[in-house]
């Protein structure tokens, strides 16, 4: 399926310019809307990208309509590519189904993984220096008094685990660690 994303800044901008120049391809489907590209919460955007399947090909008109940081632009390419979705960029001419627009993906796509892996790298570094300096101690342990009770209320299937994490103001990820420290203490 041929898909288009279509963005402008502000409620006063007009979006005609960036359909005009994407009609060419023969649109399917339209994902539009006026808000900033600042981050990548954009209700639209997050529509567009849940509703792309494998084959299917997304366009844009720039690259700055997808995303304003090379971070987020990087991030989404990586996940278009790993969901086997093409982009196409009508103004810089790059399309991620031909061999050439593969490999500028991928280019992008090493860029991201080296500027991530150095981020982590610095990361590991900057702690090591403030454990020495006895400056840094560490994540706190969780730890609530609604825990138990809540717990209960979701083995009993009262409340899922986004209203459990949400009710206890931590994030799923943190609540999936602590529901397996739970199974394991009452095994």
């Amino acid at each position: 399926m041929k898909i288009a994303y279509v963005r402008v800044s502000t409620i006063e901008q007009n979006e005609a310019r960036q359909i005009g120049n994407l009609e060419k391809y023969d649109i399917e489907k339209w994902f539009t809307e006026k808000v900033s590209g600042k981050d990548t919460n954009r209700p639209q955007l997050r529509q567009m990208l849940d509703f792309a399947r494998e084959g299917d090909t997304i366009y844009i008109h720039d690259f700055s309509r997808l995303a304003r940081s090379t971070k987020d632009l990087l991030n989404i390419v990586e996940m278009l590519q790993t969901k086997g979705i093409h982009l196409v960029s009508n103004k810089e001419s790059i399309d991620s189904s031909t061999p050439t627009g593969k490999l500028m993906l991928t280019m992008i796509a090493a860029i991201n993984e080296f500027e991530r892996t150095n981020l982590l790298e610095r990361q590991r570094e900057g702690i090591a220096i403030a454990k020495r300096n006895g400056k840094y101690k560490g994540r706190k342990p969780f730890s609530s008094d609604r825990f138990d009770g809540l717990y209960q209320q979701y083995i009993h299937r009262e409340i899922n685990k986004t209203e459990f994490s949400k009710l206890l103001g931590i994030s799923r990820p943190t609540l999936d660690k602590l529901i397996k420290e739970q199974e394991n203490k009452n095994k």
